[in-house]
């Protein structure tokens, strides 16, 4: 494979068809927990490392699970690798595995992990099928921490607030508080603030689509214009 291979599907993950603004897939664990940025990355993480084992596992086997019995298979292997996440975390990581709860396991049932498994990780070779779980993955983990950084900014005013969960007490004074006496505004921090947020990241996002199609079509239409004089 080229490495044009890999910058394609690099792209398609990051940008073009992110799993959280293109595909909308994954939506209600990214809605629920992104209060913070350490919440959305320690969801991000977790989602990611899922991607990956699950879509390397899949494009191994593939070749031996007859068409009939595919998505069971898929779905015991999804169920597999977050059984190893979510004991890993509540070893490592209790404090933060207690407050992300259900959605840990949850991840099982999340429409974006399968999907890759039967359109791509099951026609792929192992390679590309891990570089697409990681790039899927890293796509929807900026997507969580950006949506957790800007409803922790407007909901309290601070940034990476209890990054201790993650990082340990070292990471206690991590927090950044961008306004001084700040009082909050609930409703980002309320299930509505993440479906507006989660909006106006999504329309950043076909603004700037929109406005990259425009240049390609003037750069277009000027070469066309020279051609022809």
């Amino acid at each position: 494979m080229t490495n044009s291979s890999y910058t394609e599907i690099g792209k398609n993950g990051l940008w073009s068809n992110n799993v959280a603004l293109v595909q909308l897939l994954g939506l209600c664990p990214l809605l629920a927990v992104t209060n913070t940025v350490v919440n959305g990355l320690g969801l991000g993480i977790a989602t990611t490392i899922t991607l990956l084992i699950s879509n390397t596992c899949i494009s191994m086997i593939r070749k031996m699970v007859r068409p009939e019995v595919r998505i069971p298979v898929f779905v015991l292997v999804i169920a597999s690798a977050v059984t190893i996440i979510e004991l890993s975390m509540n070893a490592w990581l209790h404090d933060l595995y207690r407050v992300l709860g259900i959605f840990i396991p949850l991840i099982v049932t999340n429409c974006a992990i399968i999907g890759r498994a039967e359109a791509f990780a099951s026609k792929q070779i192992v390679r590309l099928a891990a570089w697409d779980g990681l790039m899927m993955g890293l796509g929807f983990t900026i997507i969580l921490c950006l949506l957790g950084g800007l409803r922790e900014a407007l909901g309290q005013g601070t940034l990476f607030s209890h990054a201790e969960l993650m990082f340990g007490a070292a990471a206690k004074d991590w927090v950044i508080i961008l306004i001084d006496d700040y009082r909050g505004f609930l409703l980002a921090m309320l299930p509505p603030g993440a479906f507006i947020g989660l909006s106006l990241i999504i329309a950043v996002k076909n603004r700037i689509n929109a406005q990259q199609e425009k240049q390609r079509t003037a750069v277009i239409v000027q070469a066309h214009t020279e051609s022809i004089s």
